[in-house]
């Protein structure tokens, strides 16, 4: 088995861990504290090809694979991890279902504008009643007089506020589960669409996270995505790519607190020698350095997978890369503040953000609790 990067996946990971070098840290803790969402920095991704990396040049894309997405989301992650999670929910969440589910029409339409960053896009499936569960979706979607009428409230919504495309799950058809669910690409400005309430978060604070409100708003038939009771099939599939994309941001922001923690720890000096000298504190950097290894490996292993057409097997794999890279980067970001010490708990120092914005990636595009479910169900069906 060969475990070296092509040399695409190489000049990839330079190029990224470049920007975010030179670009993404130095200003990232003033967006944590200022909420803003970082346009210089997604619009400099975008002429970089970041913004939609997998998919093919006829759509304006970088036409790269999916192992350079996941490296490029690890380093720009490990940057600022509010940038990592807007690149990795606009290219696994919405650009994902329009190019392996939508008309070549809707292709040429929005690809083009989407994955050169002149368009960000949002995904919306959550609601305040139905997250682990998209069977409990409330939005509806009515066919009147020609045009989708939709109705309802997402929330929770990666990119939500900057979004001019958003893909969106509704009810097309009552009482009969996920088979009555569809799936619809929503414009920016269309009349009964709105964003709602933003949300103030614990972490990932530069990106928009909101509501998207449906009232009445009336989307051209030709706007359906996929077939109609296709909706939840493609949802399914959509988050399957985006637990690769979080399992990646994951991996950076650990990789991150254990960069921050080995410099720290060689530098701060108590009872007359650098901390480092300490065994406690090599056995933290020996375990956060050999899990960060195990959950990058894990996490290119998904990537490698996907678009082989084993879908059960990649879909295992996502969910494994997901809930171990997660996890890790929880476990790493403790520990980072551990080494740090009393200075690891105020801002002046980046480990304090690191934790905070680790914690979110054990919760979105599944929790590790539905990761689980996911794993031992592909498991116990091989037997």
């Amino acid at each position: 088995m060969d475990f070296r990067l092509t040399e695409e996946q190489q000049m990839v990971r330079e190029m990224c861990r470049k920007f975010a070098d030179n670009e993404l840290m130095p200003s990232a803790a003033h967006y944590d504290r200022s909420h803003e969402f970082p346009w210089e920095h997604v619009k400099k991704l975008g002429h970089m090809g970041m913004m939609g990396i997998v998919y093919p040049e006829e759509y304006n894309g970088a036409g790269m694979d999916y192992v350079s997405y996941s490296i490029a989301v690890e380093e720009i992650s490990r940057g600022c991890a509010s940038t990592g999670v807007i690149v990795s929910a606009h290219n696994s969440l919405c650009l994902s279902p329009i190019y392996y589910f939508g008309t070549e029409e809707q292709k040429k339409k929005y690809l083009s504008k989407l994955t050169t960053g002149e368009w960000i896009g949002c995904f919306g499936i959550t609601e305040p009643g139905a997250g682990s569960d998209a069977a409990g979706t409330k939005t509806t979607a009515e066919f009147r007089n020609g045009k989708w009428v939709l109705n309802g409230t997402k929330n929770f919504i990666t990119n939500g506020g900057v979004a001019s495309v958003a893909v969106v799950i509704a009810i097309t058809e009552k009482g009969i589960g996920h088979k009555g669910l569809t799936m619809f690409i929503v414009e920016n400005g269309t009349p009964g669409f709105s964003v709602g309430k933003t949300e103030d978060k614990l972490g990932i604070c530069a990106s928009s996270t909101t509501e998207l409100v449906f009232d009445n708003c009336e989307i051209p038939e030709e706007n359906m995505l996929g077939k109609k009771g296709d909706g939840f099939v493609i949802a399914m599939h959509t988050l399957d790519g985006g637990r690769v994309g979080i399992a990646s941001q994951a991996v950076g922001i650990a990789q991150a607190a254990l960069d921050a923690a080995a410099s720290y720890a060689k530098e701060r000096v108590q009872f007359n020698q650098p901390i480092a000298k300490f065994q406690a504190i090599q056995w933290m950097i020996a375990d956060m350095a050999t899990e960060i290894e195990a959950a990058r490996l894990l996490t290119y292993r998904a990537a490698q997978l996907i678009g082989t057409g084993n879908r059960r097997k990649y879909s295992r794999y996502a969910a494994m890369a997901k809930l171990f890279a997660s996890e890790t980067s929880h476990r790493v970001t403790h520990k980072a503040i551990q080494i740090f010490g009393g200075y690891g708990f105020i801002k002046d120092y980046p480990v304090e953000r690191f934790y905070r914005d680790a914690r979110i990636t054990e919760l979105y595009e599944g929790t590790s609790e539905i990761q689980r479910l996911v794993i031992s169900s592909s498991v116990l069906n091989d037997y």
